[in-house]
């Protein structure tokens, strides 16, 4: 499906979107000093591109041999290029295949896609190194029940069956997570949450499309304002943390 999510996510409007609130949001969220980084599930390579451009050396660990394909095509003859390192390998076989530890771990838009996020959670707190940080995106289950009650799926969103079947070409996730999931499952694993945000928290509820350039700039303008705001974050579409391990656990008395 690599070509499927190159022209319906990052080659549409709502794609754009997510990548420029990311360029603004990661440089805000995370501690950047060109440390090496561990970009799991990279899909296109779009991160790890943008890691890469400011001088990370990164490991993009894929599990799709057509989305590693496409990356390298796509990078090719780029100057940042030999930066990324292709690893065609699933997050669960990581701790073995990319153990670290990683002072920076990405993982975006990867656990709504797997039948128990929890543990991925735990194998990613494992893959950070101590004083870490763990850059997670994920698809926002509050804001799929919103989007369901507009397009007037309404029992269906009553009934909260909002998963995907995982099944044929359909992009909706298996496994939505909600914030007090990412409380939960952060807990668990032992990390700190410390900065939230949401991306695209207006545009996939528009009743009308975008009508001129002028009108785009105001909507981003709206997003990148209210992106971190309460309660506009929590709705969405995806949610991204910045999760950190801490130095040394604290001593209980």
């Amino acid at each position: 499906m690599a070509e499927k999510f190159a022209r319906s996510l990052y080659n549409a409007p709502r794609g754009a979107l997510r990548l420029a609130l990311l360029d603004e949001l990661l440089p805000e969220m995370l501690n950047l000093d060109g440390q090496p980084a561990l970009d799991v599930g990279g899909g296109l390579g779009q991160q790890a591109a943008w890691l890469a451009r400011r001088g990370h050396s990164v490991t993009l660990a894929e599990p799709s041999a057509d989305m590693l394909d496409y990356a390298r095509r796509e990078f090719a003859g780029e100057a940042f290029a030999e930066r990324i390192e292709y690893l065609q390998a699933p997050l669960q076989a990581l701790e073995t295949r990319a153990s670290g530890p990683w002072p920076l771990v990405i993982c975006h838009a990867v656990l709504e896609w797997l039948g128990d996020p929890e543990s991925a959670v735990l194998t990613l707190g494992r893959l950070l190194a101590p004083g870490g940080q763990l850059s997670l995106m994920v698809f926002n289950r509050d804001a799929l029940r919103f989007a369901n009650v507009i397009k007037g799926n309404r029992q269906k969103a009553l009934d909260d069956r909002l998963e995907g079947w995982g099944r044929g070409k359909r992009l909706t996730p298996v496994s939505p997570l909600t914030h007090a999931d990412i409380q939960r499952f952060a807990e668990a694993a032992e990390l700190e949450i410390e900065a939230a945000a949401g991306v695209r928290i207006f545009q996939d509820y528009l009743r009308e499309p975008v009508a001129d350039d002028a009108d785009r700039a105001t909507l981003w303008a709206l997003e990148r304002a209210y992106c971190r705001t309460e309660p506009h974050w929590r709705l969405g579409r995806y949610l991204l943390y910045t999760l950190r391990k801490p130095s040394t656990k604290e001593t209980l008395p």
